[in-house]
């Protein structure tokens, strides 16, 4: 059967009559129609070429050509069932067990970091015994029930929060209520998970677990306090419960400086449970589960089989394999170090001559660009932002996308190949729009808000 090719307006339109109208697109004014891409680059149906900041699943690059020949080799010789015994799935767990602290160490493999923030929630409640939950405000952690309940970027839009689950102030040292003149931040935002604790205990009810990001995104590009996480581990464990680390998008070596973002916290801080997911198999669906052996046994101690047909398969993990040898080979660690500097040095620069730059913040390549229409009030500039996204896909052919409680950061989470060229051009082009917004335009956004 030959190719069927569609004209992008006949393909929006059988989208539309087929697909769920909840699925949104971006740019979904004008969409993007995508046939092909490779590296940090997007194609459109007319050859055109976009720049990609946003997709940090296809982390080492779009279609990357050793992760492909992996794919389509193992594809070749065998995929089948995870429940028969096969070389890559212990493989690839001995892989990613080099990376984590040792008490790190016993795997299980699923399709999507919704299925590993569900198992993770599972494994908490079982080896606890307890129910209730303490997230970070503005948290997402995926789209199943389970995780609308202990995400308030989602529930507070829904059903509205159960009284098992319990939100802790989102450690934002910009907007939040301890700011980065605070002498000790991360030890004052600990301190609200330890009262928020005594809270529940005076409820009489008792916690499984805290349930946070590494780097709180949807949050807003947000960076946690030094200290933070140890502190807030020290609280949860003294109260019987678990900590839970969601690397889902940060993990793999974004942060450039260490393999997971949990260890930019340091002093030797590990959590209890740690998910991982989108940049694992670069656009492959592949996700994780990795904890104790404690908790590992406790879940298996419950009498209930657990398996997940495809998690784990041979060629998921022949994918995830190659996605290791790739960012080791190509030292994406290494280029997220220096290109993800200079794109926050650049932006920070960009602050210095415009007024709207409320806040530039991020390591390696995760990094955030917040806009204000006062900065001494800390106004939200959610227009303008939509203004910018718009305006680099229409003049430049450059795809970013906003986050944070009012979408007025600009966000950076671009495949590890992005360079430095990269980063100048995007610099520019904000610069660029910046300098031709209007002082009225932003005056006028001030009242509509």
């Amino acid at each position: 059967m030959a190719e069927q090719k569609l004209r992008k307006e006949d393909t929006l339109a059988m989208r539309h009559r087929l697909i769920g109208q909840s699925c949104r697109l971006f740019y979904s004014d004008d969409p993007v129609k995508i046939v092909r891409a490779r590296g940090q680059y997007l194609f459109d149906e007319n050859g055109k070429r976009y720049l990609d900041c946003i997709s940090n699943v296809q982390h080492v690059g779009h279609c990357h050509p050793a992760v492909t020949k992996a794919a389509t080799a193992q594809m070749d010789v065998l995929n089948a069932n995870s429940r028969f015994l096969h070389d890559n799935i212990v493989l690839y767990a001995d892989r990613l067990a080099a990376t984590l602290p040792e008490k790190l160490c016993v795997f299980y493999f699923v399709n999507s970091g919704s299925e590993a923030n569900d198992l993770a929630l599972r494994l908490a409640q079982q080896y606890t015994q307890q129910e209730d939950v303490i997230v970070l405000d503005h948290a997402y952690h995926g789209h199943l029930m389970s995780l609308i309940d202990i995400s308030p970027y989602k529930f507070r839009k829904l059903a509205g929060q159960k009284e098992w689950v319990h939100v802790a102030p989102l450690p934002d040292t910009y907007r939040g209520i301890y700011g980065r003149d605070h002498p000790n931040p991360g030890q004052a935002y600990a301190d609200t998970v330890k009262d928020l604790i005594e809270e529940i205990h005076r409820k009489g009810r008792k916690i499984s677990a805290f349930f946070a990001e590494s780097l709180p995104s949807v949050g807003g590009q947000i960076i946690l306090p030094q200290g933070y996480s140890t502190k807030v581990a020290e609280y949860v464990r003294s109260a019987g419960g678990v900590f839970v680390a969601d690397e889902v998008q940060t993990g793999f070596g974004r942060v450039g400086s260490h393999f997971w973002a949990f260890q930019l916290q340091g002093g030797g801080f590990c959590p209890d449970i740690m998910t991982m997911g989108k940049p694992m198999g670069n656009g492959h669906p592949l996700a994780c589960v990795v904890t104790t052996v404690e908790i590992a046994g406790a879940f298996t101690a419950n009498g209930v089989e657990y398996f997940n047909t495809f998690g784990g398969n041979p060629v998921s993990c022949a994918i995830g394999l190659a996605v290791l040898d790739v960012i080791e080979e190509e030292d994406l660690r290494g280029n997220s170090i220096r290109v993800g500097a200079y794109l926050k040095d650049s932006l920070a620069k960009l602050q210095a001559r415009h007024e709207i730059v409320g806040d530039v913040r991020g390591v390696g390549l995760f990094v955030g660009l917040e806009l204000v229409t006062d900065r001494e009030k800390k106004t939200p500039a959610t227009k303008a932002a939509a203004r910018v996204v718009k305006k680099l896909k229409e003049e430049d052919r450059i795809c970013v996308s906003t986050d944070g409680p009012w979408e007025n950061v600009v966000k950076f989470k671009p495949p590890m190949c992005f360079s430095t060229e990269d980063a100048e051009l995007v610099v520019r082009c904000i610069d660029r729009i910046l300098t031709e917004m209007k002082t009225s335009d932003l005056k006028l956004e001030n009242e509509d808000i």
